[in-house]
């Protein structure tokens, strides 16, 4: 289980390349500014950290609003002390501090959900926070960022466990346009390509994989974001070759 509520902890399963934790989140908090990000793939879901909720904040409540075309899902904070609630149409949620903590490690999240039609890539605009005192006037403001990330890429061949020549045909699905590298397991380049505008995508390596046991895993790139597939584990045949040096 997470940190989090189960209903967080199956959103995480599912997505891939959110990012959890921001680097100079703290920072901005300390200048007493409010901040999260998360990077989620099209169609997905994921977890924005809200960070810079200062101390001593019972009876005040935090408010995000979510870019347009994108929902708020959830509010999986489990510890007491905090009310979560989501507007019905999804574009905003709201933390209130009925305790006197501020978060989990000073932090709290939101589960947003990114359309099926979002290009990775794309920066979402319009995100906000506001954090207002019991009486409702503003304490804090601030903004949170939301990347359209990419899919994990799919390694449909070749088979794990099945003897293979030294240069197996490799092949697969991703997004559609992005550039495709497959790595084995001393993350060398076995070989590359684009995916198709179905997202297919195939390629077979150049020089023979050395011979033995290796691994395959494939990374998927696509206008500044990437994300991976699992890993298979192949073994390629003595006698298919000498494989690289």
């Amino acid at each position: 289980m997470t940190r989090y509520s189960r209903t967080a902890a199956v959103a995480g399963a599912v997505v891939a390349g959110v990012l959890l934790a921001v680097p100079g989140a703290s920072a901005v908090a300390r200048d007493g500014g409010l901040w999260g990000a998360a990077t989620i793939a099209p169609g997905r879901e994921g977890i924005v950290e809200v960070a810079g909720v200062p101390e001593g904040a019972e009876g005040g409540t935090l408010t995000l609003t979510v870019p347009r075309g994108t929902r708020v899902t959830g509010t999986p904070l489990d510890t007491s002390g905090h009310r979560g609630s989501v507007a019905a149409d999804g574009r905003s949620a709201a933390y209130t501090v009925t305790g006197g903590e501020s978060g989990r490690d000073g932090v709290f999240p939101f589960v947003l959900a990114v359309p099926a039609h979002a290009v990775p890539g794309t920066r979402l605009r319009d995100c906000s926070l506001r954090l207002t005192d019991a009486q409702g006037v503003p304490r804090a403001v601030g903004r949170c960022a939301v990347t359209v990330g990419l899919a994990s890429p799919v390694l449909t061949r070749p088979l794990s466990g099945v003897p293979l020549a030294a240069r197996p045909e490799i092949s697969g699905t991703a997004h559609p346009g992005a550039q495709v590298t497959v790595r084995d397991k001393d993350d060398q380049e076995a070989c590359a390509t684009t995916a198709a505008p179905d997202g297919t995508w195939s390629c077979t390596p150049g020089t023979g994989l050395a011979a033995g046991a290796n691994r395959l895993q494939a990374v998927a790139a696509l206008k500044g974001v990437s994300a991976m597939s699992e890993q298979i584990d192949i073994v390629v045949a003595e006698e298919a070759g000498a494989g690289r040096q």
